[in-house]
């Protein structure tokens, strides 16, 4: 049994319980902020921040992130060029990091979080605890995908000693604080309460069929 079907919800902002009062606008009674059973066009939502965030993800890795310039040399280089660059310097626990971070948490997140909506879309036999424990751990890793963002932004203010040694972003950081920017919106829109509304539903059903065939 849901605390819906008891005519319990909670607020989204301060996280007090109110009960339900059928065919009324609701505000909360502590904090004043409009009451929902459940977040309004949660799955649309998800699904426009998600596409968006997946379109975005090709620039971010195509276009370069940054140009180191050294004695007035530099080129520019994307994301996995400059995970090849640590590598032939051998400096592979970093390459590792950057690899870890900047392609396979924001691919993660990405392919996560369609899996969630899908399968609350499609009724996918995937249990409840199973689609829970995805959601947390791609709210939890989502905030380590800024690692690049956040080294780039201190290399560019630290190291600027114009033609001896200066570090430029480009588009393709840009881009790319886009995608994890628009990937942990897409976490927080996300209702997980979804989740168990799904399988409540698929338990109902069940249980209608077997009253059913007895």
């Amino acid at each position: 049994m849901r605390a819906l079907d008891a005519g319990i919800i909670v607020c989204g902002e301060c996280h007090k319980l109110e009960y339900l009062r059928e065919g009324e606008v609701q505000h909360c009674t502590r904090c004043g902020g409009r009451l929902h059973a459940r977040r309004p066009d949660s799955i649309a939502r998800t699904w426009a921040l998600l596409i968006t965030a997946a379109i975005l993800y090709i620039p971010a890795n195509v276009l370069p992130i940054m140009t180191v310039s050294f004695l007035g040399k530099g080129a520019p280089s994307t994301i996995m060029g400059g995970v090849l660059e640590l590598i032939h310097a051998d400096m592979l626990p970093i390459a590792l990091v950057v690899f870890v971070a900047s392609i396979l948490v924001p691919t993660f997140k990405l392919v996560g979080i369609a899996m969630l909506l899908y399968s609350v879309q499609r009724h996918q036999p995937m249990s409840a605890q199973q689609r829970i424990l995805m959601y947390r751990f791609i709210e939890w890793i989502g905030r380590w995908s800024m690692l690049d963002i956040f080294v780039i932004a201190i290399l560019v203010t630290v190291v600027n000693f114009g033609n001896l040694a200066s570090i430029q972003a480009n588009l393709g950081a840009a881009a790319f604080a886009t995608v994890v920017i628009l990937t942990m919106i897409a976490a927080v829109t996300f209702d997980p309460r979804l989740i168990w509304d799904n399988t409540f539903e698929e338990d109902v059903e069940e249980q209608e069929a077997t009253a059913q065939a007895d």
